[in-house]
């Protein structure tokens, strides 16, 4: 039997769950900024509600804890980054390109600028209160990485012993030249993230990983 022509209501809820969609978007972007700046324990929910413009009740519509929307931006940044390790992964040891998959990892982080800010605080915080949520999110990154090291052709030049210190220092190649983008402006007058700064790190990270890895193991440097 026909239910007739749908109501005012039912034809406002798809306008209605893409205006909460888009306030939720505005929430974390205003969160992920805010946590950066000021890390975790610096930023409270009303600091997020004040940069959206939203009363505490409306952001809590969206996000039932300051938890819980720290782990919805760190999902949203690090999740990427999963992927594309992950990726590397399933190519297998012939085919993966570590150097490529550095690159694609440095165009997203000029994308979400943030993320290495977001890691480094907690890194300095001791991560106490929010170690568990840490270990959720970035333990799989190093993991997949230090995957990525042993699956490359040129993986047999490493020790077992020196796979995770590698993963170490490329981490900190990666993550350090965001953190370090605003100290650098002051003491050298360079953007590090202008277009033609960027495309100098990227060009030689590359040229680091491909040295680090070659596509012959045989060669060393």
């Amino acid at each position: 039997m026909p239910s007739g022509p749908p109501t005012v209501a039912e034809r406002d809820v798809p306008a209605l769950r893409r205006k909460g969609e888009l306030t939720a978007e505005r929430i974390l972007d205003a969160a992920e900024a805010l946590f950066a700046e000021h890390g975790y324990a610096g930023t409270t929910l009303r600091d997020v509600a004040t940069r959206v413009d939203l009363r505490i009740p409306s952001l809590y519509n969206h996000f039932a804890s300051k938890e819980a929307l720290y782990a919805a931006v760190l999902e949203r940044v690090i999740g990427p980054v999963l992927q594309i390790l992950g990726e590397f992964n399933a190519q297998g040891a012939s085919r993966g390109d570590p150097a490529a998959v550095i690159e694609r990892v440095m165009q997203l982080l000029q994308r979400y600028p943030n993320l290495p800010r977001l890691v480094f605080h907690e890194a300095l915080s001791g991560g106490h209160r929010l170690t568990p949520m840490m270990r959720e999110w970035i333990a799989p990154v190093f993991g997949r990485a230090s995957e990525m090291v042993e699956a490359s052709s040129g993986a047999g030049r490493w020790t077992p012993e020196q796979v995770p210190l590698l993963v170490l220092a490329m981490y900190h190649m990666l993550v350090g030249y965001f953190v370090s983008a605003s100290l650098f402006a002051d003491l050298n007058g360079s953007d590090l993230l202008s277009p033609p700064m960027f495309a100098q790190q990227t060009a030689l990270l590359r040229e680091i990983i491909t040295t680090l890895f070659p596509t012959d193991p045989t060669v060393t440097t």
